[in-house]
C-alpha cells in the first residue's frame, strides 16, 4: 500500500508534552503524530503558502500579537468529502484543506 492510498482508520486528540496533538492511525499501519504547530505551519491554503514563500527581512524583529502568547490548539477538524479535512485552529485560522495524501506526507516527515 502506497502512502497515497492509505486512509485514516482512527483519529484522536492526545495529551502530549504539556499540550495536545492529533494522532491518525493509517490503513498501512503507520501512525501520524501532528502537533498543532506543525499543522498550522504546514497549512496548505493560498495565504499561508504565499507567506511561506515571501522573503523574510533579516534585520527586523518579529512583533508578537496577543494570540501568539497562548498555546496553539486544534479547535476543530471536519471531513471534506472523502479526500480531506478542514482544520480550525485556536488562533482563528480555518481556511486550510488538508488532503489525506498531504496529511500522510506530513506523518512521514514528522515521525
Amino acid at each position: 500500500m502506497t502512502p497515497s492510498s492509505a486512509r485514516p482508520t482512527a483519529i484522536r486528540r492526545v495529551a502530549a508534552d504539556g499540550g495536545e496533538r492529533i494522532e491518525i492511525e493509517w490503513s498501512d499501519g503507520a501512525t501520524g503524530r501532528y502537533p498543532p504547530k506543525l499543522l498550522r505551519e504546514s497549512c496548505p491554503c493560498a495565504t499561508c503558502r504565499e507567506k511561506r514563500a515571501a522573503p523574510r527581512p533579516s534585520a527586523m524583529l518579529e512583533v508578537l500579537r496577543p494570540e501568539d502568547l497562548v498555546p496553539l490548539t486544534v479547535a476543530g477538524m471536519e471531513p471534506v468529502g472523502q479526500y480531506a479535512y478542514s482544520i480550525a485552529f485556536s488562533d482563528g485560522h480555518d481556511t486550510g484543506i488538508y488532503t489525506l495524501d498531504y496529511l500522510r506526507e506530513l506523518a512521514d516527515a514528522n515521525p
